[in-house]
């Protein structure tokens, strides 16, 4: 169990974490024929937006309600109004999602109270569902406002319904790609069981080329799949930040939720397909058997390589637990831990402490260490300590294929320490023909002309007498 400490400076120094509304927009990426907004500045839309496409490499929709000084001052219904309308027409979504900024929660918009004004002044934004969710920018990370719009999605679009045994909602975290919830997916398909995902970037996000061109989401959880969440026999959700989203789905269906920690490991996808089996009264299939065998001997083959080595990260609590224990699996120590929140992940790190800091504080810690894993922002650090590093998070701008990276599962899992070994391959020190200087008297030998004393071959006096 590790010990949390919060960092006591008086300012950030190249900031480990993005902010909730960035987190929020994800999420609301995930559903489709959405228009997620965000309540503030066109620059906090606009830096959000910059990180999204940099990181998925695909046009993001995501706009904003454009406050500025007057209208920060006097209040941003008018601002509001305009950009439901706006939305509405141009790209006709049936989904607005709003999420606030800091500019917004300091001055207290009633955002709720605006947006039934302005249902009442517009009927014609009637068949148009809206939600709002509050995430301020200035406390929490990442991961709060993924987990705040989730519950709100929940909270605002879920209605129970009678059970249906064969489904199942599936709540992925803000640190699971694309590829990983298709790897999810296909492992609860694996027992018969329909998973609803919610919210399911890989339909959106998954860097695919559409047939047509729409300003909305394109792909993802649709309004009737959402609502259908209230039909599931069971919850699973995949890392801490799911659980308050998987309990308000529990208040409205009455379904049973279990929420895995991790699903990077061996031992948790051991549970997980156990769960399912259960669950579905199937046995687990022979393919994610074979798998798991090939694990095994992916981290046999990997700890030569991770053993004993020394660890920094810097992640998002969920991302920190699911690699760091990985880690600490395959032999490694994490001797630097910093995350970005208040997370129940701490108390399950296998580490001393985990430090809520910047990349300034990972970069001090990671000294001593032998692999660095963060995000692209720590890329400078790991130049100037001469590491290795290991990207993983939010956001990834300097490599392609993010979406398609898979990390969960036993495949995913392997893929994973191949991943890492191969980092440390890579620092293995190798021998050259000048580690082993020659002698004088062997340099003479091979400097001789041909033919010379010097350069006569050696003959064993023995062997010549016995011949």
């Amino acid at each position: 169990m590790a010990t949390v400490v919060e960092s006591k400076k008086a300012c950030a120094v190249n900031p480990l974490k993005m902010s909730q509304p960035l987190g929020a927009s994800l999420a609301f990426l995930g559903l489709d024929s959405c228009m997620p907004v965000m309540h503030g500045a066109q620059g906090c839309t606009s830096f959000g937006l910059v990180l999204l496409v940099r990181h998925f490499k695909e046009a993001i929709p995501l706009q904003t309600t454009a406050m500025n000084e007057v209208t920060t001052i006097l209040g941003g219904y008018e601002n509001i109004e305009a950009a439901l309308l706006n939305i509405r027409k141009r790209a006709a979504p049936r989904l607005i999602a709003i999420c606030s900024t800091g500019l917004t929660e300091t001055k207290g918009d009633d955002v709720v109270g605006f947006l039934n004004l302005a249902r009442q002044r517009h009927p014609e934004l009637a068949d148009t569902e809206i939600i709002y969710v509050s995430t301020p920018d200035y406390v929490g990370a990442f991961e709060d406002g993924f987990k705040h719009a989730v519950k709100g999605i929940v909270q605002s679009l879920v209605r129970p319904l009678p059970p249906v045994r064969e489904q199942v909602t599936l709540l992925p975290g803000s640190h699971l790609s694309p590829g990983d919830i298709d790897e999810l997916r296909e492992i609860i398909e694996a027992f018969g069981l329909t998973p609803v995902v919610l919210p399911d970037i890989s339909g959106s996000l998954d860097g695919h080329i559409p047939p047509d061109w729409r300003g909305t989401t394109l792909g993802g959880t649709s309004l009737d799949q959402i609502r259908a969440a209230g039909a599931s026999s069971w919850t699973i959700g995949v890392g801490e930040q799911t659980r308050e989203g998987a309990e308000a789905l529990r208040e409205i269906s009455g379904a049973p939720v279990e929420v895995f920690e991790r699903l990077t490991g061996i031992e948790a996808n051991d549970r997980f397909l156990m769960r399912l089996s259960q669950h579905s009264g199937r046995p687990v299939p022979a393919k994610y058997r074979r798998q798991r065998s090939q694990l095994l001997d992916a981290m046999l083959d990997g700890h030569f390589y991770t053993g004993g080595m020394t660890v920094a990260i810097g992640s998002e609590p969920d991302l920190l637990l699911a690699v760091g224990a990985l880690l600490h699996e395959m032999g490694a120590e994490l001797r630097c831990c910093v995350s970005t929140t208040q997370s129940a992940s701490h108390a399950l790190l296998p580490a001393q402490t985990v430090l809520l800091g910047d990349l300034e504080d990972l970069e001090q810690g990671a000294r001593e260490c032998d692999l660095i894993v963060t995000h692209a922002h720590g890329r400078q650090a790991a130049e100037r300590l001469g590491k290795p590093l290991l990207r993983m998070g939010f956001p990834v701008f300097d490599r392609v294929g993010n979406a398609h990276r898979v990390q969960v599962g036993y495949r995913g899992t392997m893929n994973l320490i191949f991943e890492i070994a191969n980092l440390m391959i890579e620092r293995i020190p190798h021998h050259h023909a000048n580690d082993w200087p020659l002698t004088p008297e062997a340099r003479r030998a091979a400097m001789a002309p041909r033919g010379s004393a010097a350069s006569t071959p050696f003959t064993n006096p023995l062997a010549a007498a016995s011949a």
